[in-house]
Parts: C-alpha cells; structure tokens; sequence
C-alpha cells in the first residue's frame, strides 16, 4: 500500500527508458535479460519496446524499455526516441576501452546537442569480460561525470551472469521518480535553494508550537505524516545524535532546528537515498518543479469578465499580521531583506520580476509600507489570482480558496445599479508617447519621473487613496503603450477589467491632443460595440508649461460633446496634480457617469429611443383599440336588452 501511495504521489504513470549506445555493447542482451531474466542464445539487431509490469519494482510504476539502433539511417529516429525519454540510459562494453573512450567524444555530447532534458544512467556491459587490470568503476568514471554533470548515475552489469541487470533499470526509474537535479546541486554539494525553501516551509508546518525546533511528539507526527509509520525513541535519539556530532547547531534543548532538518535531507541525497526526500516533499502536496501541485491550489471560480476578484476581511488581517511579523525592526516598512525573508518559504519571491519589482511606494531605504504591501498583493490578485493563492499558502495561509476571496458584482450590474461595492479600481492609462503617462503614475507612487526605469511594455503602479469620508481604496493604474492599443482592442473583453480610462496628453501640444483624442474615440466605439463602456477622464498634462489655445479649446469641446468631463489640468513638475487619483475612484464609484458616447453611438441611441416611441404608440393605439371594442360590445349587449 506504501509503494503504490508512493507511486500516486510521484504522479507518473510510467517512465519511458531509452538504451543507446554503440553497436555490440550489449543493449538488446540488456533488454532481453531484464525482461525474461536470462541471457538469449539469439539476439535480435533490435528488440521490440519491452514493458516490465508496475509490481516489477517497490514503486509501482511500469517501465517500457525501448531499444535502439547506432547505425547513421537510425540516427534521425534514435534522436526522436531521446526527446520523447523519460530516462536515457547509455551503455558501453567493459572489454572495449574504445566504446567507454566514445561516451565522452560522442555520445554525451551528441545528448547535448539535442538538448536532451531526461537523465542518463551510463552502463557498462559485459562485465564478466571486463580485465582485472582495469580501474575500478570510480575511477573511470569519475572524469566523465564531473564533465557532464547530466549522468545521474553509473552502474556495471553483465546479461549473461545475471549480475545488477535488474538494478540498472531500477536506478532508470528512481531518477524519473526521485530526480536529483531539482534537490541537489552537484557542483556546489548542496541543497538548491527551491528544495531548502520547500523544506523550510515543512518545517514550520510540522513546528506546531513555533519554538523554532521539532520537539521528540512533533518529529514523531512528521514521520507519521510522511511515512505512515513512528518513529521509536531510540530511533528520534540515534538521529538527533548523528545532526549533533556533524552539526552541533542542528539540535538545541527543543530539538531539531531548521538547520538540522535540512542538514540531514543533504545527508540522505548525499548517500542516495532521494526517496525519502522526495517522499517527504509530495506528502506535503510539491511536484517535480518543487512547487505545490494543481490539486493543492485550486482553479479560481467561474467569474464574468467584468468581475474580479478581491481579498476578504480574513486574509486581510492575516496579511496584516505577517506584514507586522516579519517587520523586525518595527520601523512600519518591509526592508528587502525581510521581505525576502518572508516569502523564503515559497519557491521564489513572486514580487522579483519587473512587472512587480517598482510598481509600490517604497521609502528612502527601499522599504515597503503596508499600503504598498497590500497594494501588490491586490496587483497579483488582478492579474493572477491561482499564483495570489499559491503564495498565501506557501507564507502559512491555511484557509481555503472560497475563504480567501470574494467575487465582486458585474460591472454592468454596477451601472444599472449606479454603485459599486468594490475596493479595488484598475484604472488603464492611454496617450500618446511623451504625453506624461509614465510622470503620472511615478508621482502616484511618489517618485520623480526620472525614476522610471526605461520599458516598452505595460507598467503599474499600485497604491492606496483616500477619501474625503476617510475611506481608503485601492487603485491600480496600468499604463498602456500607445503601439499597444491596436491589438489591445482586437479582444471583444479587452475593456472588461477597466473601470476608468485615463486620456493623458500634453497640454502645450496639439499633435498629442489629437493621438489622445483618437484614442478616446477608439476606446469609446470599443465600449459601445461591445457593452463594456467605461467611465473616461481626460487630464491635461504639464500645465505649468505654456498651453496649446487649440488643444484646449478642442479638447473642451470634445469633452462636452461626448458627455464626460472637460480635461483636468495637471503639473507633475509642480506636484499640482488637481486631486486627480481620487476623482479617479470617485467615477470608478460612479460606474454609469463619464461614459464617453461617439457619434455612432448617439445614432444608435437616437434611433433606439425613435424605435421605443414608436413602439410605446402602436401599443398606446392598440389598448385603445381593445378598449374601444369592449366598449361597442358593452353598448350593443345594453341595446339587444332594452330591445
């Protein structure tokens, strides 16, 4: 039962091992022996795949064991049966050097080449012809493995005394199965950084009553959980005596520290025994990547376009309390350290991209405050809320998807409504290149606009606003490229995420006037054609420069002719910005205001209104008409009787 559960948890059906290698090494003798456990009289050139059953070995998991030619006309297939391997196991003749000498001159590199991705277990054939001069299996190998850092490991074997056939394809299995390369760093010795962080988060789950150490009751629940079976406590005594004598930090008077946890995982890679490590890992829901698997992280719930997703009151505070947690010097803002220090449990920092990297309020020392801190998790939210979660789990959130999020009312429903409940806003940013788009969202994040690093693509910026109520709500401003907006708009549900639009252009320019206008026109007719109209401002940028009296009076104009506000004048330079972020949310709170209508538009709705009048008479006439009948029929009934 432990072996299948095993098995289930590497989550393979079976592996695929490919044996190559040059011609009379012995590759179908290998295959033929493990399959029928004894050596043939016969050989074919190449033998058909070869399926050893999933009882075959402890971890359940069938092996099909395709064969290979070395001729040049196989060498297209031979390399397509590389590619499709889960294992590559590459052999040699122990009685011909000249076979070993081609690991390194062909075969090796050759894998290179083709970018093989599967492990490699080298074997030597033939081992009962092998010459007792010859160095030992180390010694031979120990050059080629250090230059090639793929070979998972090597074995010898020989078909025809029956002599470790059977390991060769065990080691194949356990190298699909219990990988290396994910845990272990051969060139440094020593866990990588993906599994120290997977395993610390382990062991702070498994600490139940956080005094940093796994006391004798909690390595004992560990063991349990892991490996279905307790731990005697001569046992828990033998192993925290092996951590104590190698590294005297890895036990204290509470028990095994951190240091001594992760110390004995290396211990057990480091003497083979990946299993346990990797049984450990799955028990606790990780993949091969050493990231928690689909099943732990649910898919977010079906969701209109137009609605999104928000944190409840429950993860809030639960932000808030690791936010205050991991703020050790007290000082109201996550220095880079501790902010590394608090996502250190999960496989990397999630904030370390670009996309994330500047997109909050930081202080003068690189700290970011709690509205900053709760700003980017409402970004992650926005753009990924499956990754949002994944994080919440692997920083110590252990409600459930349905506890951490809310879903919010349709935008649509929020305009016939004339309300939204929402307290998150994203707010896209258009214009014209030069416009002011990048100084606008800098000073929102209280930056000069030379802090901007340079970038072709989207850029955000994430902060808290408040309002006159005293309220605070979230706004995310994503600046969208002017080269963008084309193929933005080719999505029907481009705009539904949107609930304002922002028009920036510069005021003392009448060229960027009419790029902003045309934008304006091209979001509103998009809006219209596909019933995501949204909220539109139009902000007038570096106004302390001299203005253009033609952009204004246009843009004026145009304003009023489209039904929204006329254009806001704003100065970064000046820090005059007019209010501007939170006239922002205040139209994202009045979702059926400031909704621009184009020409079109107000055909369509003219026509509309015609056609309805036109409707509401013909129904008015026909009433009238039914009316009038039962009124005729009253009449005759009344003269037939007085009759």
């Amino acid at each position: 039962m432990a072996a299948a559960a095993a098995a289930n948890l590497a989550g393979r059906p079976g592996v695929r091992v490919v044996v190559i290698g040059d011609q009379g090494t012995g590759k179908s003798s290998l295959v033929v022996a493990v399959a029928t456990e004894q050596f043939p009289e016969n050989v074919p050139k190449i033998m058909p795949p070869t399926r050893l059953p999933a009882d075959y070995f402890p971890d359940r998991v069938p092996i099909t064991i395709i064969d290979t030619s070395s001729s040049p006309e196989q060498k297209p297939k031979l390399i397509a049966e590389c590619q499709a391997a889960d294992a590559v196991v590459l052999t040699y003749a122990c009685d011909r050097l000249s076979t070993l000498d081609r690991l390194s001159s062909y075969w090796l590199p050759e894998l290179r080449r083709i970018q093989l991705k599967a492990p490699v277990i080298v074997v030597g054939c033939k081992l009962d012809l092998r010459d007792d001069q010859q160095n030992s299996l180390e010694q031979t190998m120990a050059p080629i493995m250090q230059s090639f850092r793929e070979i998972e490991t090597c074995i010898e074997c020989s078909a025809l005394r029956q002599i470790q056939v059977p390991e060769v394809f065990y080691y194949a299995q356990k190298a699909v199965l219990h990988p290396t390369a994910p845990l272990f760093d051969q060139e440094a010795q020593s866990l990588k950084p993906r599994c120290v962080r997977a395993l610390k988060r382990i062991f702070i789950l498994c600490d139940h009553d956080r005094d940093g150490a796994l006391s004798d009751v909690e390595l004992n629940d560990f063991q349990v959980r892991c490996f279905s079976a307790p731990l005697q406590p001569t046992e828990i005594s033998g192993v925290k005596r092996v951590v104590q004598e190698k590294m005297p930090e890895g036990v204290n008077e509470n028990g095994l520290t951190l240091t001594g946890f992760l110390f004995l995982h290396a211990l057990f890679i480091e003497k083979g025994r990946l299993e346990t490590t990797w049984t450990v890992l799955r028990k606790f829901g990780y993949d091969n990547e050493i990231k928690l698997r689909d099943d732990f992280i649910p898919t977010p719930m079906k969701r209109a376009p137009d609605q999104t997703l928000e944190f409840t009151n429950e993860v809030v505070e639960y932000l808030r309390g690791i936010f205050n947690m991991f703020d050790v010097d007290n000082d109201g803002a996550l220095l880079p350290s501790e902010l590394e220090d608090l996502f250190s449990t999960a496989p990397e920092n999630p904030w370390s991209s670009d996309l994330y990297k500047d997109c909050a309020e930081k202080n003068v020392l690189g700290g970011l405050s709690l509205e900053g801190f709760l700003s980017k998790w409402a970004l992650m939210t926005l753009i990924d809320p499956a990754n949002t979660f994944a994080n919440l789990v692997y920083v110590g959130y252990s409600g459930d998807f349905n506890s951490a999020f809310t879903v919010t009312r349709k935008r649509r429903v929020d305009r016939k409504k004339q309300l939204t409940q929402r307290n998150v806003f994203q707010c896209f940013v258009f214009g014209p290149k030069g416009s002011g788009k990048t100084a606008l969202l800098q000073s929102f994040l209280g930056r000069q606009p030379s802090d901007a690093q340079p970038t072709n693509s989207e850029r955000f910026a994430a902060n808290t606003v408040e309002l006159s109520d005293g309220s605070r709500k979230t706004l995310i401003l994503r600046e969208i490229p002017e080269g963008d907006v084309r193929s933005l708009l080719t999505n029907k549900e481009s705009l539904a995420p949107c609930d304002v639009a922002l028009f920036v252009y510069d005021s003392c320019d009448e060229f960027s006037w009419q790029r902003a206008r045309d934008l304006l026109v091209q979001v509103a007719t998009h809006g219209e054609n596909t019933g995501y109209e949204v909220p539109c401002l139009i902000v007038a940028a570096k106004d302390d420069l001299d203005q253009s009296p033609l952009a204004l009076q246009e843009s004026t104009r145009v304003s009023q002719d489209m039904g929204i506000e006329t254009p806001i004048p704003i100065s970064v330079k000046l820090k005059d910005l007019n209010n501007i972020f939170c006239r922002v949310v205040h139209a994202a709170q009045r979702p059926h205001l400031s909704i621009p209508e184009t020409e079109a538009g107000k055909s369509r709705r003219q026509y509309r209104q015609l056609l309805n009048r036109s409707l509401m008479v013909v129904s008015v006439g026909a009433a009238i008409g039914v009316v009038g009948v039962g009124i005729y029929r009253v009449y005759a009934a009344r003269k037939n009787s007085s009759s």
